[in-house]
């Protein structure tokens, strides 16, 4: 069986007692969360949210630039009020540089991606910051409460950053 397989015989049980239909589109905490997509992560766990109260945005290394399509379309349309930034610890956007991923991609394909960048990151709390600020002084983005956090994928724990 594949993993998509497992994923529709999953569904089935999940539908045959799904009662959140009812749910409004906005989130019903008006907050959007931008996280890494790491599968250690779970940001309802981490965060005690359910259903319908937050946006969750997830990309690789949970960074800002990746995510503002999402948060403009999450604050202009659908009425979040407040950012969240959460980065962890041994995210592997800290193991590699532009240039390595890069060189690996153009061996393998064959294609130049020079013009990509894949906002790697060598200081995880800078990384936060960083994200925090590109956030806060982003014309695009309202001014919203912004913080940003270290999750420890070893603890559970979630750390305040800014």
């Amino acid at each position: 069986m594949t993993v998509a397989e497992e994923f529709e015989a999953a569904n089935v049980k999940y539908a045959a007692n799904f009662d959140k239909g009812h749910l409004p589109l906005p989130p019903g905490k008006q907050v959007a969360v931008v996280i890494c997509m790491d599968a250690r992560v779970d940001p309802a766990g981490i965060l005690g949210l359910t259903e319908g109260e937050a946006h969750v945005i997830r990309n690789a290394g949970g960074r800002a630039t990746d995510a503002l399509r999402s948060v403009i379309i999450s604050q202009r349309l659908l009425g979040t009020r407040e950012l969240v930034i959460v980065h962890h610890t041994d995210c592997g956007m800290l193991t590699f540089n532009d240039g390595q991923l890069r060189d690996i991609v153009k061996k393998e394909t064959g294609h130049n991606v020079d013009h990509f960048a894949f906002l790697p990151f060598s200081d995880l709390e800078q990384s936060v910051k960083d994200d925090v600020e590109y956030f806060k002084k982003n014309e695009l983005v309202l001014d919203v409460p912004i913080s940003g956090y270290i999750y420890d994928v070893k603890t559970g724990k979630l750390n305040k950053v800014v």
